[in-house]
C-alpha cells in the first residue's frame, strides 16, 4: 500500500484552539448538513468540495460507485463527484435525530463531530451515511471523513420483520422445503461453493432478497469445516463482534467460541434460515460461456452421480483462505527424515503424537499450546518476529465503544461506524496510537516474551495487527489467549537463534551447528495464492483473468472479495464472521440489482 498521504488532523496540525465546552455538536452537524444537501441536490460539485478539508476522505460502498472506493484528498473527491454525482441522483436526505450526532475525542489533541444520515439513490437504492467534521483555524467546521453505503434496494426489500411470511402452513411446509432445496426441475440463480460461515451467510442474504440459491458442501454435515479441524481451535475475536445476520449468538455464549461449538451453531443456522444446502457434494468443474454469460457447473453427489447445472448466473466461491495450496517450504534432507512431516492444514489433534517430540516450523501458538496441554514435548521454531497482542486488551482498545460486552450500539450500526473509518486514515496515526497503548497494557506479556528470547514487533508501520491481517499473505501476528505465557514459562520450548539448514534422519540441523531431535515436524507456514483453487475448478483461462484476491489496493480497499473479480458472475467471499456478516449484504444487493436490471456501472479504481 502507498505511503500514508496525510497526518492526523490534530489541533496543532489544524492550527486551532479547542475547547469541548464551547461545542454544540448538533448545531454544527445541522448547519453543515444543510449546506451539503443544498449543494448535492443542485449538483454543485464545487460547493460540496468547499465543505471538505483539503486533507479528507470519502469512502463509498456501492451507493454512488457500485464498488468499494476510497477517495483521498479534496481533489480526488471533487473528480469523483464530477463523475458520479449527477448520475447517482441523490435525494431525500435526512439527518438522524436519534442521538447519533456527537462530539468524539479519540485523543487529547483530536476531536470531530460525528453524525449519521439517510438518503435515496435515484429510484434504485436506499443509502445511509456517516460524516465527521473537524474544526478549522477560521472557526468553521469541514468534513474530514465521509462514508456512504447502499443499504437496500427501494422496491426489493429483505423479507424480514413485517415482510416475513405471515400465512399459516398446515402440513405443507416440509414438502415445500424439500422441493425448494432439491431443484428437481429448475436451477438456482446462484450456486455457492462451500457451506461454512460465509456460504451460509450469503445464502441467507440471498434468500431474504428472494434470489434462488444452492450451497454445495463437500463434507457430510454443515459445520464440518470447523468440526474436522484440530481440536484446540477456537475463535480469538470476542463473540460480540461475531454475530451472524438475522440470528445473534445467545447471551450465554462463551466469549471465545470453540470450533466444535461453532460447527453446531452453523448447522442450526442453516436449518433456521432455511438455506438450501447439498452436503457430501463436490464441485468438480465449472466453465464460463462468454456468449451467454452463464456458468456451467458440474457437481458430484454423495452417491457418485453427477448433476450438471447449465444456467448458473452467479458462481460464488466460499472456500476460505485455506483454499490456497498449503505452503510447504523445502529443505535439504527432507526425504531422508524418518519421522512425520505435515502441514498445519492436515493437523487434527495433539493426541495423535503422544510420546513424540514435535517441532513446529512457524509461530502457530494454538497448535503449540494444544500439544503442551496434552503432554506432548513441543518446540516452536520462530523464523521471524511476530506481532503479539492479547485478545482481551487488543480488542478492548480497537473495538472500544463498538463491539463490547456492554455497548448499546446495535451490531449493524457498529459495522457501519467501523467501515466509516477508511483504512488509509486509520493507519495514518490512529492505529499506531492504539498499538502503542495496547503494548503498554500488554507490557508484562511482552517483557516476558522478550526475556525468554521470543522476537516481537509492532506490526507493519507500527499498526499492530491491522495491515498484517489485510496483507496479501496474512500472518505474522498472534492474538494471545494464553499461549504466550506458556512460552514465557518454558512449557512451549523455543528455537529462533539461527536459521534452519537441513533435515537429518532424526531431526533438524541449524546453521550454527545446533540440532533438534524430532519425531514430527509440523509446518505452520500458511497458504499459497487463493486463485490456484479457482484454477483447479474453473481452468487456467478463468484463473488468469481473475483479479488479485485479498491484500489492499492503493485506496486501502480489499482486492477481489465481495466485489467484481474480473469475470461476470464470479464471486469470492472470505473473512471472519464480522467481515462476512457485513459484506455478504453488499454481495447480495449487487446480485439482486443485476437480476432486477437495476445495477448501474461500476466506478472502478485504476489499479
Amino acid at each position: 500500500m502507498a505511503k500514508i498521504p496525510f497526518p492526523l488532523p490534530t489541533f496543532e496540525h489544524l492550527g486551532v484552539q479547542f475547547s469541548a465546552s464551547d461545542i454544540d455538536a448538533s448545531e454544527i452537524a445541522r448547519d453543515w448538513f444543510s449546506a451539503f444537501t443544498k449543494h448535492v441536490t443542485s449538483n454543485n460539485v464545487d460547493g460540496i468540495a468547499d465543505l471538505f478539508a483539503a486533507e479528507s476522505y470519502w469512502r463509498d460502498m456501492l451507493a454512488l460507485t457500485w464498488d468499494f472506493r476510497t477517495f483521498i484528498g479534496r481533489d480526488k473527491i471533487t473528480q469523483f463527484l464530477q463523475d458520479r454525482l449527477d448520475i447517482s441522483q441523490l435525494s431525500a436526505f435526512k439527518l438522524r435525530e436519534d442521538g447519533s450526532t456527537m462530539l468524539s475525542q479519540p485523543g487529547p489533541d483530536l476531536a470531530w463531530v460525528q453524525f449519521m444520515f439517510d438518503f435515496e439513490v435515484g429510484k434504485v437504492g436506499i443509502g445511509m451515511g456517516i460524516g465527521r467534521l473537524i474544526p478549522q483555524a477560521d472557526g468553521s467546521w469541514k468534513c474530514h471523513c465521509m462514508y456512504t453505503n447502499l443499504e437496500d434496494l427501494q422496491d426489493h426489500p429483505e423479507k424480514i420483520g413485517p415482510l416475513r411470511d405471515a400465512e399459516p402452513s398446515h402440513g405443507v411446509w416440509t414438502e415445500q422445503r424439500r422441493k425448494e432445496a432439491a431443484f428437481e426441475d429448475s436451477e438456482p440463480v446462484a450456486l455457492i461453493m462451500g457451506g461454512g460461515q460465509t456460504g451460509l451467510m450469503i445464502g441467507a442474504r440471498l434468500k431474504m432478497l428472494g434470489v434462488s440459491h444452492l450451497i454445495v458442501e463437500k463434507t457430510p454435515r454443515v459445520g464440518d469445516n470447523w468440526r474436522n479441524r484440530y481440536e484446540a481451535l477456537c475463535l480469538h475475536d470476542p463473540v460480540w463482534s461475531d454475530h451472524m445476520p438475522y440470528i445473534p449468538f445467545p447471551p450465554n455464549w462463551p466469549v471465545y467460541t470453540p470450533s466444535a461449538k461453532l460447527a453446531g451453531w452453523l448447522e442450526g443456522y442453516a436449518e433456521a434460515m432455511e438455506v438450501n444446502v447439498w452436503t457430501s457434494t463436490t464441485v468438480t468443474n465449472a466453465s464460463f460461456n462468454e456468449q451467454t454469460k452463464l456458468w456451467r457447473v458440474t457437481v458430484q453427489l454423495a452417491d457418485g452421480e453427477e448433476r450438471v447445472f447449465q444456467h448458473i448466473k452467479h458462481f460464488i466461491f466460499c472456500t476460505g483462505i485455506a483454499a490456497g495450496v498449503p505452503h510447504m517450504p523445502t529443505y535439504p534432507g527432507m526425504d531422508n527424515f524418518k519421522g512425520e512431516i505435515l502441514h498445519s492444514f492436515n493437523h487434527k489433534r495433539a493426541k495423535d503424537h503422544l510420546g513424540k517430540k514435535v517441532v513446529i516450523i512457524g509461530a502457530s501458538h494454538d497448535i503449540a499450546s494444544e500439544y503442551y496441554l496434552n503432554g506432548v514435548d513441543v518446540t516452536m521454531y520462530q523464523r521471524s518476529s511476530t506481532y503479539v497482542m492479547s485478545s482481551k486488551n487488543g480488542f478492548g482498545v480497537f473495538y472500544d465503544g463498538l463491539y463490547t460486552e456492554t455497548t448499546k450500539i446495535p451490531v449493524d450500526i457498529a459495522d457501519r461506524i467501523n467501515a466509516s473509518f477508511p483504512l488509509r486514515f486509520m493507519t495514518s496515526g490512529l492505529a499506531q496510537r492504539a498499538t502503542k497503548y495496547i503494548a503498554h497494557l500488554d507490557k508484562p506479556i511482552l517483557d516476558g516474551l522478550k526475556e525468554r528470547g521470543f522476537r516481537t514487533n509492532s506490526g507493519i508501520d507500527e499498526t499492530g495487527p491491522i495491515l498484517l491481517i489485510w496483507s496479501r499473505d496474512p500472518g505474522g501476528y498472534y492474538l494471545d489467549v494464553g499461549a504466550s505465557q506458556m512460552i514465557i514459562d518454558g512449557k512451549i520450548k523455543l528455537k529462533n537463534d539461527t536459521k534452519l539448514e537441513r533435515f537429518t534422519e532424526t531431526g533438524l540441523l541449524f546453521e550454527d551447528g545446533s540440532e533438534l531431535t524430532a519425531d514430527v515436524v509440523l509446518f505452520a507456514t500458511g497458504f499459497g495464492d487463493i486463485r490456484t483453487f479457482i484454477h483447479k475448478i474453473c481452468g487456467e483461462e478463468v484463473a488468469a483473468k481473475c483479479k488479485p484476491i485479498w491484500g489492499l489496493n492503493e485506496e486501502g480497499e480489499l482486492n477481489g472479495i465481495y466485489r467484481d473479480l474480473g469475470i461476470p458472475g464470479l464471486w469470492y467471499i472470505m473473512g471472519n464472521l464480522a467481515l462476512a456478516r457485513f459484506h455478504t449484504k453488499h454481495v447480495a444487493l449487487q446480485i439482486k440489482a443485476m437480476e432486477e436490471g437495476l445495477f448501474g456501472t461500476r466506478y472502478e479504481a485504476d489499479d
